[in-house]
């Protein structure tokens, strides 16, 4: 969902092909923007030892959403991706046009929340205050904050930057994972033990209600127009991005379940790598954990900042959001930026980071469903197989019913919550959608 947080790159080195490698980069920097720091905790409190198949689970649902991302994007060869792929496949529907945007857009809102407030977390983690949550959100405000401005006054100075927080971020995730893995406590046999009681259904709900740690992997479809033969890289590039994503996730997640104690973990939930990383690896592991949550929740802030505000004035010149948000100071949506900003603090606000993680997966997993029906819609256009689309299409929606069914028996106030979010993004997109013509291809 989140737009390309490497869109300054890759304009910078336009009339320049980007091969598999540099495609891969991409999509690979898009996912791993945090979302591990942010899922760990949260699935260990729930299934324990089974958290690196939950990992699996959820990037074998990601390659299922991709697929029909990846059959649309070849087809399209759009840059718009999501929003252009809804608009072109049902042109004489502006309310699906609209419905699609206003749903990116917000998503991208939610993983904004998401990665401000993880890095909140982690950036308080070493204080006595590291358990307030009024701390926590007013850091997380600050961050948006910086990184608001730094969107709309320097984005070419933020791009290098933004290059060197992406490959130093993977640098010290591979070193905390082994690291962490050489100083296991214990043995997975011995944590299967304790976690017998665990059930396949409650495995299937924690990897859908983590899934929001794949988001990015469409991303490569936005720099359609920088790619050489996108027909053979888009595919090569993205499912490879899923594959080692799905690495580096599991392998970080056995090194903390073999050498952090659980209850560490669960205990400090939004900083997990943290808190029991001192114990094992000494101050300087704690240390090399926190620079590397800040630097992943940075760079995933700051391009969904730059990203998404693009996206959005874009969608508000067709017409289905506010006009001002269309206006650019120097070719930068200053006011898009700003909305942005200021949603997404409200969110942190408002919600806890279970609130605001489920709330992303929910809307990556509708927005994937209905890439998936898009491309159902049109199967003999893009070339692709029945039976994959089908599949693809059963197995996120089961993800969402999923997420639903947690809600409905667990936090039944936050499945309130979420839903009435959702009740008024639909009743928004709808009112801009009223009496307009279909939407220009």
């Amino acid at each position: 969902m989140r737009m390309n947080h490497r869109d300054n790159h890759i304009h910078r080195r336009r009339n320049k092909a980007l091969g598999v490698p540099e495609l891969i980069a991409i999509a690979l920097g898009g996912m791993v923007g945090g979302g591990i720091f942010t899922i760990l905790g949260i699935s260990v409190s729930m299934v324990g030892v089974f958290t690196p198949l939950v990992i699996i689970l959820g990037g074998l649902i990601a390659s299922l959403a991709a697929y029909s991302y990846i059959k649309l994007g070849v087809y399209y060869k759009d840059e718009g991706a999501t929003y252009s792929f809804c608009k072109k496949t049902f042109p004489k529907s502006p309310f699906v046009a609209s419905f699609i945007g206003w749903w990116v857009i917000f998503g991208y809102i939610s993983t904004l929340a998401l990665y401000a407030y993880t890095f909140a977390s982690y950036a308080i983690s070493g204080f006595t205050f590291s358990d307030s949550d009024l701390a926590r959100k007013v850091v997380a405000g600050i961050v948006i904050l910086f990184f608001t401005l730094v969107n709309m006054w320097s984005v070419k100075g933020m791009g290098k930057i933004e290059d060197i927080m992406v490959y130093t971020k993977l640098v010290i995730l591979v070193v905390i994972s082994f690291v962490l893995m050489n100083n296991s406590q214990t043995t997975l046999p011995a944590l299967y033990q304790n976690h017998q009681e665990v059930t396949l259904l409650s495995v299937l709900i924690v990897a859908s209600i983590t899934f929001v740690a794949y988001e990015g992997f469409q991303l490569v479809i936005n720099a359609v127009n920088e790619m050489e033969n996108p027909e053979k890289n888009i595919p090569k590039a993205i499912y490879s991005a899923i594959f080692l994503a799905v690495v580096i996730y599991v392998v970080i997640s056995l090194g903390a379940i073999l050498a952090i104690p659980f209850d560490d973990i669960i205990k400090n939930k939004e900083y997990a790598l943290a808190s029991g990383t001192g114990n094992v690896l000494g101050h300087w592991g704690t240390e090399l954990v926190i620079l590397g949550a800040l630097l992943a929740t940075s760079s995933a802030i700051s391009g969904t900042v730059f990203g998404a505000s693009r996206q959005m004035a874009v969608i508000a010149k067709d017409g289905y959001f506010p006009s001002v948000l269309s206006r650019r100071t120097n070719h930068i949506p200053v006011f898009a930026i700003i909305c942005m900003a200021l949603f997404a603090f409200l969110l942190v606000l408002t919600g806890s980071l279970e609130v605001i993680l489920e709330f992303g997966s929910i809307t990556f997993l509708l927005v994937s469903f209905l890439m998936a029906y898009a491309n159902f819609k049109i199967r003999n256009l893009t070339n692709s197989s029945l039976w994959i689309t089908t599949l693809s299409i059963v197995g996120l929606l089961f993800g969402i019913v999923f997420i639903l069914y947690y809600e409905f028996n667990n936090k039944p106030q936050q499945l309130l919550f979420i839903v009435g979010l959702y009740v008024l993004l639909t009743l928004c997109s709808w009112l801009y959608s009223r009496n307009k013509l279909p939407p220009h291809l």
